[in-house]
């Protein structure tokens, strides 16, 4: 088992984020302030090719990060001191890195409020070791995925580096609410049923409370636009259907009012 500080020697310390050396296998950081969850959970992401990193406390996955590039955290909510969704929100606040929060926490509210302070996935416990590392993998494959601009109107969307501008203005947007958008503008004209969006975006089909789910993503996504320059119609809820991008014709920059 790694210590505090994880391997020392394997990698180079850099900010948290995606890294230049894209051959090279995911590094994951594991907080958690009980060592025998901590030593399950290293096990079954080293299975999967991960580097593990570990931290029990708050502060010193805080320090991990500013220090070393990580590709995804895995984060229990029942800490001391500084509780996992505390935590969450603060590693939120200053990177896209994907975040899995792990609890025993498991009605619907508890779901939803950890994905309101900015994780991506959502595990309750008990569970099986093996379902963590594929989710975790799902996670780290999604984020590497390279892409193109999509073009919604005036609405611009870089999947290569994760990055939404709409009217010349950054859309700043946690990890959860980028893929949501992308989704959308990918399809857009094509409503998605709110099962189509938590498969697509979320990874799964049976995620607890997965309906209340996508509708507070929807609806603090539908807030960012709408805060906007013509961000209102953007996004629409379909009564009975699901949710729709409308296709609205890219502008050419000579098209715009001058």
């Amino acid at each position: 088992m790694t210590g505090p500080g994880g391997p020392r020697a394997d990698r180079g310390a850099g900010p948290v984020g995606p890294r230049a050396d894209r051959d090279a296998g995911p590094i994951a950081l594991v907080v958690d302030d009980e060592p025998q969850m901590t030593i399950i959970i290293e096990f079954a992401l080293q299975t999967q090719g991960f580097t593990v990193l570990t931290a029990s406390d708050g502060a010193t996955a805080l320090h991990l990060l500013r220090s070393r590039p990580v590709d995804l955290v895995v984060l229990d909510v029942l800490m001391p001191a500084m509780d996992g969704l505390t935590l969450c929100q603060r590693i939120r606040s200053r990177s896209e890195v994907p975040i899995m929060l792990l609890t025993a926490l498991a009605q619907p509210d508890d779901v939803i409020t950890g994905l309101e302070h900015g994780a991506d996935d959502y595990v309750t416990k008990p569970f099986h070791p093996r379902e963590v590392a594929l989710r975790a993998q799902a996670l780290v494959r999604r984020r590497r995925v390279p892409g193109s601009a999509i073009r919604v109107g005036q609405l611009v969307i870089d999947l290569t580096s994760q990055s939404a501008v709409l009217a010349d203005r950054r859309l700043d947007l946690p990890y959860t609410e980028f893929k949501l958008l992308a989704h959308l503008a990918a399809r857009r004209g094509v409503p998605q049923s709110w099962q189509d969006l938590l498969r697509e975006v979320w990874g799964t089909t049976d995620l607890i409370g997965g309906r209340d789910v996508v509708k507070s993503t929807v609806y603090r996504l539908r807030s960012r636009l709408a805060g906007l320059p013509g961000g209102a119609g953007y996004l629409r809820t379909l009564r009975g259907v699901g949710y729709l991008m409308p296709d609205i014709a890219a502008e050419k920059p000579d098209d715009r009012p001058g």
